[in-house]
């Protein structure tokens, strides 16, 4: 193995402009200065395409009132006031470190009636009684008017969606186009437009398809200001219908208004029981989703769908990789939200055994999937780069800090509720797009050619290239992202099988964090390899490349902070050493932090409940007996008591980690 720890950060993100760089410059379709900051290499930008606001139902019934233009002042560095569990404006919520991009994806579907319940108590819709109870303190009340919002519009499977009351009350779409408005006009307040480039927006919103729970969502991201007159939704298209979908996006965006661009990015398969990744039925359909979906998101509240191994079982989806128990729900459909009061309260939030469980719920499977389709259609419909994102409801983009989590479902999860019924969810993670400047232009262009990774709410940077003349040396090369970009290709990108084994990059460098919490160290960095044999089977395996697994990094059971050391930095020029030049394959790379405690575990103990202490339960009891006697209902703290050597995937401590988009070699002969 040939291991350099690099000798300074900034080789491992070298940005120097001199020399050969990647092959072209992106294109400006907008009115802009340029960027002061631009580097022909790029440059990692980080963010989060997966905001709502009390634009969206189920953000505004949970006491949250921020709107887009919050939003946008939260992912900038500034302080946001949320709900408390009891419905009042008392939270400060404010992110450690701004972000250099975001885009608001409110929920298309109920953009119009929302924008009637909530906005002008003058007409009549407004009292429509789901609007009443959308707007009362009452939590039961609120829960009854989210659900049914989920009922008329998410969740029904119907080609023709059924509309709220509301719409016969009020004008709906001209209630849409007026929030649509409102979305745009806040994209273009916050966007920085000077040379400064300090913060870029994107226009986008959620297309919201969940038939009977299965999660079908797609976030769809607007290149510039030049959109549709309206958010197409599922009340355009009728549910599991995606591809229609991609065709008024075609239709009305990209051969419908110059300049128009647009992608959709699809999350949470996890939860879709196997529906977000079907079979094309033709070709123009498999050239359609590689279009229009560049990008997964493999990381957000929700659990993460990078792959999947219930410890219990002691086998996995389709791997034996076991750090796959990272971040997974039981339940495999957004039903997996619905514990109240400390209890699951639907069948549908049900565990689900491997054996029931969606294949391509997780998207590594899925990725291989793809090699078999290219091999039998010709076409490869499955080559997504990755992101991850937060799909916070609470107007907090970025706000994926392990120590800084204040919910992401407004008073839902806020306080105390967090543990008691959100216990498995997570703070989310962030999209990384590599690009020369921040702004709309250059990172759009980034997210099209999949150059981009994942993280779990941590800010390493991660590098990933692959050629055949890749200099072994490169890693110690002060010019080394000037040299692999002109002797290979990053992540995102696709090479000919050659006679031998392409040379693989890799470079990480350690999250430098913020004063008061430094960033942990890198433990090892992997390459996961999926590949297609001769007889047409699948197969994956997992390679240490750099670091250690056996560093003796942990954490303090007392007070969490870290023990041990890691890595600064880690880089390696590998190459795969059962490389078959008749074999297509992809390889991405898994960058893995040393242990620290997850949020759950700060959060118990700073209430007095320690997950690590032998009288665990003891301290539950007494706290959630405090709780009651102030008003609250039910068990508040019993999950901080698990036993991990019990549970399928939860652990009181966790890696954080960043995935990067795959690199796929394709062996198919023409």
């Amino acid at each position: 193995m040939n291991t350099t720890l690099i000798k300074a950060m900034a080789i491992g993100f070298s940005l120097t402009t001199m020399g050969a760089g990647p092959t072209a410059a992106f294109d400006r379709t907008e009115s802009r200065e340029p960027c002061a900051d631009y580097s022909a290499t790029r440059r990692p930008l980080f963010g989060d395409l997966h905001v709502h606001t009390s634009y969206s139902f189920d953000s505004y019934v949970s006491s949250q009132r921020n709107d887009p233009s919050a939003a946008y002042r939260y992912a900038k560095g500034e302080a946001i006031t949320l709900p408390d569990a009891d419905g009042e404006q008392t939270l400060t919520a404010r992110i450690q470190r701004p972000l250099d991009f975001t885009a608001v994806t409110d929920h298309a579907e109920f953009l119009g009636p929302i924008n009637l319940c909530t906005q002008d108590s003058s007409k009549l819709a407004y009292w429509f009684p789901v609007c009443i109870a959308g707007r009362s303190d009452w939590y039961i009340v609120q829960l009854l008017a989210a659900q049914y919002w989920t009922r008329v519009g998410v969740v029904d499977d119907n080609n023709q969606k059924g509309e709220s009351m509301v719409c016969a009350l009020g004008d709906c779409g001209a209630a849409h186009r007026e929030a649509w408005g409102g979305i745009r006009a806040a994209a273009e307040e916050h966007y920085d437009r000077s040379d400064e480039c300090s913060f870029t927006t994107f226009v986008g919103y959620e297309y919201t398809d969940a038939p009977n729970y299965s999660n079908l969502h797609r976030n769809v991201i607007f290149r510039n200001d030049k959109v549709t007159d309206t958010a197409i939704s599922t009340y355009d298209t009728g549910s599991e219908n995606v591809p229609e979908l991609w065709r008024q996006l075609r239709d009305q965006c990209i051969e419908g208004i110059a300049g128009c661009d647009v992608l959709a990015i699809p999350h949470n398969s996890n939860l879709s029981r196997g529906l977000m990744f079907p079979d094309p039925r033709n070709e123009q359909e498999a050239n359609e989703r590689l279009f229009f979906e560049p990008l997964v998101e493999l990381v957000q509240h929700k659990a993460a769908s990078e792959c999947r191994y219930d410890r219990l079982a002691g086998r996995g989806l389709d791997t034996a990789d076991e750090l796959c128990d990272f971040e997974q729900a039981e339940a495999d459909n957004l039903a997996m939200l619905g514990t109240l009061y400390g209890k699951v309260r639907t069948d549908e939030a049900r565990p689900v055994d491997l054996d029931s469980f969606g294949r391509r719920n997780m998207v590594r499977n899925v990725l291989k999937d793809g090699l078999a389709l290219e091999k039998q259609t010709g076409i490869n419909p499955f080559k997504p780069g990755f992101i991850g994102s937060t799909d916070t409801h609470s107007a907090s983009p970025g706000g994926a800090e392990e120590n800084n989590y204040t919910g992401h479902l407004g008073r839902r999860d806020a306080g105390y509720r967090n543990v008691q019924d959100h216990f498995f969810d997570n703070p989310g993670g962030l999209a990384v797009i590599w690009a020369e400047e921040n702004s709309r232009d250059a990172i759009f262009e980034g997210m099209r050619r999949r150059e981009a990774y994942a993280t779990s709410g941590t800010r390493p940077i991660v590098r990933f290239f692959a050629g055949q003349d890749l200099d072994p040396a490169l890693c110690d090369d002060p010019d080394m992202a000037t040299k692999a970009y002109a002797a290979g290709v990053p992540r995102g990108g696709e090479l000919t099988a050659a006679a031998q084994s392409p040379a693989f990059l890799v470079s990480a460098t350690k999250d430098p964090g913020v004063p008061g919490y430094p960033g942990l160290d890198l433990q090892r960095v992997q390459v996961i390899k999926g590949w297609l044999d001769a007889g047409g089977n699948t197969h994956e395996r997992v390679y240490d490349v750099a670091g250690s697994a056996d560093n003796g990094a942990g954490v303090d059971p007392q007070t969490c902070k870290p023990t041990g050391s890691g890595y600064k930095n880690l880089c390696t020029v590998w190459r795969d050493p059962q490389y078959n030049p008749d074999e297509s394959a992809f390889y991405y790379v898994r960058v893995l932090e040393n242990p620290s405690c997850r949020w759950s575990t700060l959060q118990c103990q700073a209430s007095g409940v320690n997950p690590f202490a032998g009288n665990c339960a003891e301290q539950a009891a007494a706290q959630t007996a405090q709780l009651q006697d102030q008003g609250a209902i039910g068990d508040v703290f019993g999950r901080c008591c698990l036993d991990p050597v019990a549970q399928p995937f939860y652990s009181p401590t966790l890696q954080e980690r960043a995935w990067t988009s795959p690199i796929w070699i394709n062996a198919n002969k023409e």
